[in-house]
């Protein structure tokens, strides 16, 4: 089912609450406790969005959701009751592609539930027609299908926020970038995005298309100012 979320929460009330907040919202919703129902259910179904409570008794939601994307490119969310930025940086820098901070408000989570969705449903699309690609280095970025292939015509999996960061860097090649013009390039109407969210997305960007991350070929950091990518683009065929 296209519109099926899967929920993963160790509070029995908080798991009924998000399925019927969902469900409310129009979703398809399933909610399991843990790592092992986790993994369970996504042998048994498929989901367009997966959102993990970070704080799991016994578990690490951050360990699990680095696991799922190791497998997996779908839309990950996690939710966090801590105030302060770090447990949202590092859920950004190890796999999720969003976060929702305890106590949520409802009609803000269902509107970054279905932002999310948009933007994954929009990545797996373009399959027809004539196709607007942009070659650098020994990568092609497809930007009707929203892929990354390598020199071998292997798909690189990018999770939507990755691809709409390397998007803008291909579309504005050898110009320095400020972190607020990432931020308003890459900015969802229906997502508040601060600040360290572009160095997070840049540090999981160089791992994939650098040879060497800590020596980046394509994307320069501009100390003081931001980010350029120093690569000539081209457009193929």
């Amino acid at each position: 089912m296209v519109n099926s979320i899967l929920v993963v929460d160790d509070e029995a009330e908080m798991r009924e609450m998000l399925v019927d907040l969902l469900h409310d919202g129009g979703f398809a919703a399933t909610a399991v406790e843990g790592g092992v129902a986790m993994a369970q259910a996504l042998d048994q179904g498929r989901y367009a969005l997966v959102i993990i409570d970070l704080r799991l008794k016994g578990e690490d939601g951050l360990t699990l959701a680095r696991g799922l994307r190791a497998r997996s490119s779908v839309p990950i969310m996690i939710l966090t009751g801590k105030a302060d930025d770090t447990d949202r940086i590092l859920g950004l820098e190890l796999a999720a592609d969003d976060y929702v901070m305890k106590p949520f408000n409802p009609r803000e989570l269902l509107a970054r539930v279905r932002a999310l969705l948009r933007r994954s449903v929009l990545a797996a699309g373009g399959e027809a027609g004539s196709r607007e690609r942009c070659a650098f280095g020994d990568w092609v970025l497809d930007l009707d299908a929203r892929r990354l292939f390598n020199a071998q015509g292997e798909a690189c999996a990018l999770t939507p926020g990755e691809y709409q960061l390397l998007e803008v860097f291909v579309r504005h090649p050898n110009r320095v970038l400020s972190r607020e013009q990432l931020l308003d390039f890459t900015r969802s109407e229906d997502s508040e995005v601060f600040d360290r969210t572009v160095d997070v997305l840049v540090v999981r960007l160089r791992r994939k298309i650098e040879a060497n991350p800590r020596q980046p070929r394509y994307i320069r950091t501009e100390r003081g100012v931001g980010y350029a990518f120093a690569a000539t683009v081209t457009r193929v065929a």
